[in-house]
């Protein structure tokens, strides 16, 4: 009778032919998590200077409403009063959004410049990655053959 083939033995010696280095998932979890790190702050450093930038202008703007809201002594100076309100806030809105686009743009340019460096990071390590794949299957394929 012919014998049956081991086929255990035949993949345990394929595997161990072929090592998975899982260092590799290590490392990408904590670029990952690095990557996270590094995003989060910039987005909570657009929000913090946001949230001083609208409570600037909220107390900004109820100061000037305070000033308003004083009585007056003749009729015409509500409305003076009223123009010289929109007029403030007209300019002061301007000012504003211009600072919220340079918050916003600021955001754009770190966000750009960390996705920049991690792709260059990940070329550099996928390409170090092949590198040791290849010499590894070699020197795999190198014994298995002078094993014969």
């Amino acid at each position: 009778m012919t014998k049956a083939l081991d086929m255990t033995a035949i993949f345990k010696d394929m595997m161990g032919a072929f090592p998975v280095d899982t260092s590799m998932f290590d490392g990408a979890f904590k670029n990952a998590t690095s990557m996270n790190e590094k995003l989060a702050g910039v987005a909570f450093s657009a929000a913090e200077k946001s949230a001083v930038l609208s409570t600037k202008w909220t107390q900004e703007t109820l100061a000037k409403m305070t000033e308003m809201s004083k009585a007056k002594a003749e009729p015409a100076d509500y409305a003076k009063a009223m123009t010289e309100f929109a007029s403030a806030q007209a300019e002061v809105a301007a000012e504003n959004m211009a600072a919220f686009a340079e918050i916003a743009k600021k955001v754009q340019m770190d966000t750009v410049e960390l996705l920049m460096a991690a792709g260059k990071e990940a070329t550099e390590e996928a390409t170090a990655a092949v590198q040791k794949a290849t010499s590894d299957v070699t020197a795999a394929a190198k014994k298995a053959t002078a094993a014969k």
